[in-house]
């Protein structure tokens, strides 16, 4: 079995996650009582989310950058990013290390591939779902048709991010506006919905609605495991 390394702490909230569903699926197709090995660095999201406001995504790398050198230092064999709006910085963080890194992208989207979608919704933060960092490589990689809600709901999505779920904070009213703007993502002609944050998942799930969901922190999660037992 092959070591995991873990960049978390974006938020821990959802770091959580990545923990549990990684060693879930190494026990699931392992049984008894094995675990994954993980070496897990958690950074302090404060300063890290001041920089991404302030568009210092330099400095943001930076301190990236370094957590990934003490994660391979740890001895992990390949790096998972467990956030997707850092991934805008990913390039910088594989030019720092000699291991590779499973990008949170390229894992959903061979999912949409293989199920043959053409046209899928966006979900995360304003970063996410504005920027080319994450739908052009959706588009330029993989050929999907990427579809992100209106400015006034765009904002409604961050808004929630930051303020309430990065902070463990679950509001029936805010999943009701997620559910929304899905359904209107739906309506344009999306086939499947991202969603784009690793937090979203806390929120709404598969079974809040029949549009097809990608849970970004649970399928780049699986295909660690994949990666780590292969």
């Amino acid at each position: 079995m092959k070591t995991i390394g873990l960049m978390g702490g974006m938020s821990w909230e959802s770091s959580l996650g990545y923990y549990r569903a990684i060693n879930e699926g190494v026990k699931t197709r392992l049984g008894g009582l094995h675990s994954a090995k993980i070496a897990m660095y958690s950074v302090d999201f404060d300063p890290i989310e001041q920089l991404q406001h302030q568009g210092d995504w330099e400095g943001a790398a930076e301190i990236l950058a370094d957590a990934a050198k003490r994660i391979e230092a740890a001895g992990a064999d390949f790096l998972l990013i467990c956030t997707n709006t850092m991934h805008k910085v990913a390039e910088h963080v594989e030019s720092a290390i000699q291991i590779p890194l499973l990008h949170i992208a390229d894992a959903t989207a061979e999912v949409l591939v293989n199920e043959g979608v053409k046209s899928v919704g966006l979900l995360g933060t304003a970063f996410t779902m504005e920027q080319d960092f994450y739908k052009g490589r959706l588009t330029g990689n993989f050929g999907l048709d990427v579809l992100v809600p209106n400015r006034a709901d765009r904002e409604v999505v961050h808004k929630v991010i930051y303020q309430e779920l990065c902070l463990g904070k679950i509001e029936s009213a805010s999943k009701g506006e997620y559910l929304r703007i899905i359904d209107a993502l739906s309506d344009d002609g999306a086939e499947a919905v991202i969603l784009g944050c690793t937090e979203i998942g806390m929120l709404v799930s598969q079974a809040d609605t029949d549009i097809r969901l990608l849970d970004t922190t649970a399928i780049h999660a699986q295909k660690a495991v994949e990666w780590a037992l292969r």
